[in-house]
């Protein structure tokens, strides 16, 4: 078992090997994403949130999944596209991965895992869940997916770690 997000390489929109070591000292929001949810206006917060904290050294990390109900049924290129054109998105996004069922990504393996992660364990529910990880990698916060990234809560919680 990984002991860490950095043990992680992930695929970005454009089909590069990215380390998430890379993002090291950053403090990271990690959100599945989809572009036929209810939940999928959330990409401006998220944006908002990357604009406004990404000079303290945050980033917003997109990982698009088709696990709930197909609302993510497009390619890389077509997700790339409608993030850039709909929503002006400039975090990284990544390629389409499973977080959850038998196909789930290492990555969200991790995440849910409770041996991994106890205070924060537990099944993807729906499409926009976060996880708040500090500059060391370690997973500070969760949030389900009616948690708006403007709330006060998720705000008071980047403050804390930045």
């Amino acid at each position: 078992m990984p002991s860490s997000i950095y043990d992680f390489t992930m695929k970005n929109i454009d089909g590069e090997a990215v380390s998430l070591a890379d993002f090291k000292g950053r403090a990271l929001l990690l959100v599945n994403v989809a572009s036929r949810c209810g939940f999928t206006p959330q990409y401006l917060g998220l944006e908002a949130l990357y604009q406004k904290y990404s000079p303290q050294g945050f980033a917003v990390l997109g990982f698009p999944a088709n696990n709930f109900l197909w609302q993510e049924p497009g390619t890389d290129a077509e997700i790339k596209t409608f993030c850039s054109i709909k929503y002006n998105v400039t975090f990284p996004i990544f390629s389409k991965i499973s977080v959850k069922g038998k196909d789930i990504h290492p990555l969200y393996k991790f995440l849910t895992n409770k041996a991994a992660n106890p205070e924060f364990s537990g099944g993807i529910s729906w499409n926009f869940n976060k996880f708040l990880v500090d500059r060391t990698g370690r997973i500070t916060a969760r949030f389900g997916s009616r948690e708006k990234p403007e709330s006060p809560q998720i705000s008071q919680a980047i403050e804390k770690i930045l």
